[in-house]
């Protein structure tokens, strides 16, 4: 099973703490979005869980295996940035082949992978192209192709679609899902958007200043955010100012500007309050 379990992530640039304990658990062929505003440890998690950055506590476990010490290339994790970090002086073929023939695999299969993949990704034809001559959607594709080629255990994607233009993210985001849906692959996705968030994601963790705000389905975190910092940043029309004027065992009374409410479901933020 690949699934991938974090347990009290933490890590550090000089003194300043980028994750702060942070566990989650993500399942075989799950997309796992980690949202949040510039600065919320996003990327930091990524890099920690790839090997490239180390952590100073807790623990990666993929597949059922302990990868917290081990080095990138023996952790069997795909990873595609912003920048797409294509060989400009390689052709599509040798760009998406490139992961395989580090692991030595023979001649015969690495051209059968990659042309079985070059069709998943409708990219046949481009075989012999240089980067320069792909859009940027089809550096994205290309991108994604070489880092599925080698059937990661785990599959990475920071902030992939953020230099395309809004039609084209679109188109993007469905085919992403799509070809993640196609090979079952558990996808880690960060994003700082919040519609691209709700319509990708199995589920959806929200960070703030290297802390696990909330985790949970798209609908139950717009439906019962957490707390104040969740409500406005997952949907401002959450937003509604109000005052409690009476508790009840399971529900409360709710007064808007005058207006009262009553036998409004009492919210997990007061239940873990302690107010009776």
């Amino acid at each position: 099973m690949d699934s991938l379990e974090v347990d009290n992530l933490s890590a550090w640039y000089s003194n300043y703490q980028a994750l702060k304990r942070i566990s989650f658990y993500v399942e075989k062929g799950e997309f796992f979005t980690f949202l949040g505003p510039s600065g919320s440890g996003k990327s930091t998690l990524l890099l920690c869980l790839a090997g490239f950055l180390p952590a100073q506590t807790g623990t990666v476990v993929l597949a059922g295996e302990d990868i917290s010490f081990a080095s990138p290339n023996k952790r069997e994790i795909g990873m595609v940035f912003q920048s797409y970090t294509l060989f400009p002086h390689k052709s599509v073929f040798q760009n998406i082949a490139y992961p395989l023939q580090l692991r030595k695999q023979p001649k015969e299969e690495v051209t059968r992978r990659v042309s079985e993949i070059l069709r998943m990704f409708h990219m046949e034809g481009y075989e012999r192209r240089l980067p320069h001559q792909l859009s940027g959607g089809q550096q994205q594709r290309v991108a994604l192709a070489r880092a599925l080629v080698f059937t990661p255990r785990l599959l990475l994607l920071d902030e992939p679609l953020g230099a395309l233009d809004k039609k084209l993210r679109e188109e993007m985001q469905f085919e992403i899902r799509r070809i993640q849906r196609t090979t079952q692959s558990t996808l880690l996705y960060v994003t700082h958007d919040q519609k691209e968030a709700m319509a990708m994601s199995d589920r959806i963790a929200i960070l703030r200043d290297g802390t696990l705000q909330q985790m949970g389905t798209p609908r139950q975190i717009y439906e019962n955010p957490s707390n104040a910092f969740v409500a406005g940043f997952y949907g401002e029309s959450n937003l509604v100012d109000v005052r409690v004027a009476a508790l009840n065992p399971q529900s409360c009374d709710v007064d808007l500007g005058g207006y009262v409410i009553t036998g409004v479901p009492k919210p997990t933020w007061l239940r873990a309050s302690g107010v009776p």
